[in-house]
């Protein structure tokens, strides 16, 4: 059985984030991006390696790639909520957008970037899972320039299909540590990238270090899926309060309807618990 949650955003990282792993990123960012952005190949521009890893305190999990074509990639796990996460994902894409040029350099040697950010939460209001953002004329719909693209993929929000290429990576990042290699659906068996992430997982050793890393990310996802779970408990728990008030509501002001054929406006608001003010206007509707 896997034992490595991969959304947690440091065991990501050391997943997708190696160089001997390289295959298994551009497997991933090729079942996001359209057609023309598919990827051959790219460059690691901020490798994981346990020496990083320790002199960066886990401060930097995001993973920052460029393609042969010249296009760069900023690729983020998040598993934990983050007010203004919109605003983030942003500014995360113009700083690899802008950081492009160096002194003396001319704007034309800018380059199309694409923001990939995997979320263990819900932060749009858009229905489905992956939904993908462009600079475009509010009116005609033209693209004003394809240099930017931003992608948000809400883990939440997967409804556990396997038709596409992404439904099965995200069926990956949801569900591989509970996977072992004899129970897997056969729809990610086909796929000789998600293959070998399962088998890397498998097997990937953690140094103390890491190991203490990966414990408090992984009690941070529990605790976050928990506090989510109680929330939605709650929501529905308070909806079903507020449907049951609206619908003894709607009852008494039927029942004060009828009343009203034969009780005068006072008489009626102490039968029903309708204040008089409520009854009058129904009196008037009458």
């Amino acid at each position: 059985m896997c034992r490595i949650n991969p959304r947690v955003d440091f065991a990501f990282k050391k997943l997708f984030g190696t160089e001997e792993n390289k295959e298994l990123l551009i497997d991933f960012i090729n079942s996001i991006v359209s057609e023309k952005d598919q990827v051959m190949d790219l460059e690691l521009k901020n490798p994981y390696s346990i020496q990083s890893f320790k002199a960066e305190k886990q401060s930097i999990l995001d993973i920052k790639a460029q393609d042969s074509e010249g296009k760069w990639f900023n690729i983020e796990m998040q598993i934990i909520d983050q007010d203004y996460f919109d605003k983030r994902a942003l500014y995360y894409w113009s700083k690899l957008y802008t950081e492009q040029l160096t002194s003396g350099m001319r704007y034309d040697k800018l380059t199309k970037t694409i923001g990939i950010n995997i979320l263990n939460f819900n932060c749009l209001e858009e229905a489905a899972y992956h939904n993908c953002y462009r600079l475009q004329n509010v009116e005609s719909g033209k693209e004003y320039l394809d240099h930017i693209e931003l992608h948000f993929i809400e883990l939440g929000k997967y409804d556990e299909s396997l038709v596409t290429m992404l439904d099965r990576w995200t069926n990956f990042l949801k569900k591989a540590e509970m996977y072992e290699k004899k129970n897997l659906p056969q729809e990610l068996k086909e796929v000789a990238s998600i293959r070998k992430a399962i088998d890397i997982l498998e097997t990937m050793g953690l140094d103390p270090e890491e190991r203490n890393s990966y414990d408090a990310s992984v009690k941070l996802l529990m605790d976050e899926e928990s506090r989510l779970a109680t929330a939605e408990r709650k929501g529905l728990e308070q909806g079903l309060e507020q449907g049951i008030e609206i619908g003894a509501r709607q009852a008494k002001l039927e029942l004060a309807k009828g009343l009203l054929e034969i009780l005068d406006v006072e008489t009626v608001a102490l039968k029903t618990g309708l204040s008089q003010a409520d009854v009058e206007l129904l009196s008037k509707e009458k």
